[in-house]
C-alpha cells in the first residue's frame, strides 16, 4: 500500500487481484450507465474557492453522525457480496471502519451474517435492510439486528424493481458463480483471492442461509432471494417496521423532494440522497444534482446523508458544501477491500481523510461545521 496515492490506484489493484465477475459487480452500473457516469461528472463540475493567508493550523475532521461522535463525516455504505471481494470482507471492512472511528453498514445481502460480524468486532455497527415478500423473515432479520446491538437501521427503498446490469449477465454473475472455462482460468490466475475466500467463514448469503429449505442447494437459495424483492412495498410498511425497530432509522434511496417530505413525516432520523450508485434507474439525475433542493426541503427536520460517486476527500467537501451532513462511500472502500483486505479499506479511508483535510486548508476552513457553499467558486 506504500505507493497507493488515490482511490483509482486501489481500483486498478482491485481489478488485477479479484476475478472479473466480482470486480465488475462492484464497479459497473445498470443499462447504458448514464447515471453511473453522471454521479462522477457532476461532482467534478463543482469548483472550490481557494483562500489564502487564513490560519488553518487547527483543522479537524471530527463531527457527529446521528448524535454519535465520528472521526470524520464518512460512513461505509452497505455493499452486497463483500465476502466475495475478499474472504470475510464484511468483517474486515467493519474492523477498518471502527479503527478509523466511523460507522460501517452491513448489507442484507452480505456473505458474512449479522452474528458473524457482531462476534468479530467490539462496537455496534449499522444494518441495512431490504424489505422482502416474506415478512416473517424480515421481522426475524430486524430482531437479529436488535440482538446484535446494531445502532441504526438503514432501510434501502430503491430496489423494489431491479435494474439490469449488463456486465453481471455477461459475466454469469451468480452466487455461487456460473462455471465456465474462462472463469476457471480467471480464478486460477488469482490464487491469493481463492485462498482468502476459501478460508472465509462463508461463501453464500450469510443472513439468509438457514432460512430457506435445502440451503445446501445454493442455486435454490439464489432463486429464492431473486424472487423476494417486493414490488408492493409502500410508505405504510414503514409503520410496521417502526413497531419492530426501536432505534434510529435511516431511509436510503431518496432522489426526489416529495419522497424526502414523506420520509420526514414517518419519523426517520435521516435520509440518504442516493441513486444506488447508478445501479438502478438509468437516466436518473446524479445524487449531487438533487442534493441542494432536498436539503432546502427537509434539512432542518432530519440529517441528510449523501451517496453517489465519491472517490476523494474533495468529493466529500463538495457534498458537505451543498448541505449534506455526512457522506457514504461504497465503491471507494470496496476497491480497497479487493486490493488489500482490511489494510486496503483502511487505506481508502485514510486517502479520503487526508484529501479532505488538505481541501479544508486550501479553502480556509478548520472544522466540518464551517463548510458551506461559501467554499465553492461562484
Amino acid at each position: 500500500m506504500k505507493h497507493i496515492t488515490c482511490i483509482e490506484d486501489l481500483r486498478l489493484l482491485h481489478k488485477r487481484r479479484v476475478p472479473k465477475a466480482f470486480f465488475d459487480y462492484a464497479d459497473r452500473g445498470s443499462y447504458a450507465e448514464e447515471t453511473l457516469r453522471a454521479n462522477r461528472e457532476d461532482l467534478q463540475q463543482i469548483k472550490f474557492r481557494q483562500r489564502i493567508l487564513v490560519d488553518v493550523s487547527k483543522r479537524d475532521t471530527a463531527t457527529t453522525i446521528l448524535g454519535e461522535p465520528s472521526a470524520m463525516p464518512l460512513i461505509l455504505a452497505p455493499v452486497g457480496l463483500l465476502g466475495m471481494q475478499h474472504g470475510d470482507g464484511e468483517i474486515l471492512a467493519c474492523r477498518a471502519a471502527q479503527a478509523a472511528g466511523i460507522p460501517f453498514t452491513q448489507s442484507t445481502m452480505s456473505i458474512c451474517s449479522i452474528e458473524d460480524i457482531a462476534a468479530s468486532v467490539s462496537k455496534p455497527f449499522w444494518f441495512q435492510l431490504y424489505v422482502m415478500k416474506d415478512r416473517g423473515f424480515i421481522r426475524e432479520l430486524i430482531e437479529r439486528a436488535i440482538a446484535a446491538k446494531c445502532s441504526a437501521l438503514v432501510l434501502t427503498v430503491d430496489l423494489q424493481v431491479i435494474g439490469q446490469r449488463h456486465a453481471d449477465i455477461k459475466n454469469g454473475m451468480t452466487v455461487p458463480p456460473e462455471w465456465s472455462l474462462s472463469k476457471l482460468l480467471d480464478f486460477a490466475s488469482k490464487p491469493a483471492w481463492v485462498a482468502g475466500v476459501l478460508q472465509g467463514k462463508r461463501r453464500t448469503f450469510g443472513n439468509i442461509a438457514g432460512h430457506v429449505k435445502n440451503t445446501e442447494n445454493l442455486d435454490k437459495l439464489s432463486e429464492w432471494t431473486a424472487s423476494q424483492f417486493d414490488t408492493s412495498l409502500s410508505w405504510k410498511d414503514l409503520d410496521w417496521i417502526r413497531k419492530i425497530w426501536p432505534g434510529k432509522l435511516i431511509i436510503k434511496g431518496i432522489l426526489d423532494v416529495e419522497d424526502a417530505e414523506e420520509a420526514a413525516k414517518v419519523g426517520a432520523q435521516a435520509i440518504v440522497v442516493s441513486n444506488h450508485g447508478g445501479r438502478q434507474l438509468d437516466g436518473a439525475p446524479s445524487s449531487i444534482e438533487v442534493l441542494p433542493e432536498i436539503v432546502d426541503a427537509v434539512g432542518s427536520r432530519m440529517e441528510i446523508m449523501f451517496d453517489g460517486g465519491i472517490r476523494s476527500g474533495q468529493d466529500v467537501m463538495r457534498a458537505l458544501a451543498l448541505g449534506a451532513k455526512s457522506c457514504m462511500i461504497g465503491r471507494a472502500y470496496t476497491y480497497g477491500l479487493g486490493a488489500g483486505g482490511q489494510a486496503g479499506v483502511e487505506k481508502a479511508i485514510d486517502i479520503i481523510r487526508k484529501e479532505l483535510l488538505t481541501t479544508m486548508g486550501l479553502c480556509g476552513v478548520n472544522t466540518i461545521a464551517e463548510i458551506d457553499d461559501h467554499v465553492l467558486a461562484v
